[in-house]
């Protein structure tokens, strides 16, 4: 059976729903936002276990009959500054969940992020280039570094995938945290007003860019890597192309056929804790032989919304 921990969340729902083609699938995660629940309805989910309730077993070495496990859960709030609990919750259960999967020579997938980068500007899979700006961002980075140091001695596959900026379907309970595609929607129909940033960092209001990648997209290149085992290493998993926070606005405005854009004040709690750029380096991927083209902004957000607004 497939494991995907984090599996009511965003990423982690969206695996279940395109693994349970391919056989049974187990989600793993913590309900203590019930409202969770509905990213697994008509998911055809095998099974669903307690996210601590699975560490236990996992650190008593219980069989549990995987044949991969995709890690996908995690405390994902770049706001979140308590440190103990991040590196609790994403660095040290990584680490329990490495260290299984490679005694029982299962494959391990599992969810890095492109906040190791900080404020770049390259964003290419070596130390050099990383210096993560939060601690949400260092839990990730020190993994990735824990990894680097065993991958010589591997009995078994391991990718770490760094996200970049992720949306579409499934995302609506992270709150804050949902996509801005997402909130442009609910902004848009609340107000017909979009809320963007003022210029930051040398950028013209609402032309901040981040390399926005289309949830199905993040999917098939995990389904892909699944199919190729002798693949491992920790790969950026973006466009390859930034997008302006403009460029997401009109692309709403758009598909609604209505809307302005209002810039607000830039808050003072993020400045010098901002990525204003982020492009994904896709040299290694492609290396590794991954062959598909990703989804523009424009094509990505229209699919995104016929999905949200239906």
């Amino acid at each position: 059976m497939i494991i995907v921990t984090g599996g009511a969340g965003f990423i982690g729902s969206n695996l279940v729903h395109a693994l349970s083609a391919r056989g049974p699938v187990a989600a793993v995660d913590d309900l203590s936002d019930g409202t969770k629940f509905r990213n697994l309805v008509g998911s055809g989910v095998a099974d669903y276990l307690d996210h601590q309730d699975f560490l236990e077993r996992i650190e008593r070495d219980e069989d549990l009959g995987i044949t991969a496990l995709l890690h996908q859960g995690a405390c994902s709030d770049t706001t979140e500054w308590d440190g103990r609990y991040m590196m609790r919750n994403n660095y040290e259960y990584t680490k329990a969940l490495f260290h299984y999967c490679q005694r029982r020579q299962i494959p391990f997938l599992y969810a890095s992020s492109a906040s190791v980068y900080g404020a770049g500007p390259v964003y290419r899979e070596d130390p050099a280039h990383e210096a993560p700006l939060n601690v949400y961002g260092y839990s990730k980075y020190l993994f990735d570094e824990y990894l680097r140091r065993h991958l010589h001695a591997l009995r078994a596959p391991v990718v770490g995938l760094r996200y970049f900026n992720v949306y579409g379907p499934r995302e609506q309970h992270k709150g804050g945290m949902a996509s801005v595609a997402f909130h442009f929607n609910s902004q848009i129909r609340e107000t017909g007003r979009l809320r963007l940033f003022e210029g930051s960092d040398g950028y013209a209001d609402g032309e901040q860019r981040r390399d926005f990648i289309h949830v199905d997209d993040v999917v098939a290149v995990n389904l892909w890597l699944l199919d190729h085992p002798e693949v491992s290493g920790i790969f950026n998993c973006g466009t390859g192309r930034s997008s302006a926070f403009n460029d997401v606005a009109r692309a709403v405005i758009g598909w609604h056929g209505r809307g302005e854009i209002e810039y607000i004040p830039f808050p003072d709690k993020l400045k010098g804790r901002y990525q204003s750029f982020t492009e994904a380096d896709l040299g290694a991927l492609r290396a590794a032989g991954y062959p598909h083209a990703f989804r523009g902004v424009e094509q990505g957000v229209r699919e995104y919304l016929d999905w949200l607004n239906a």
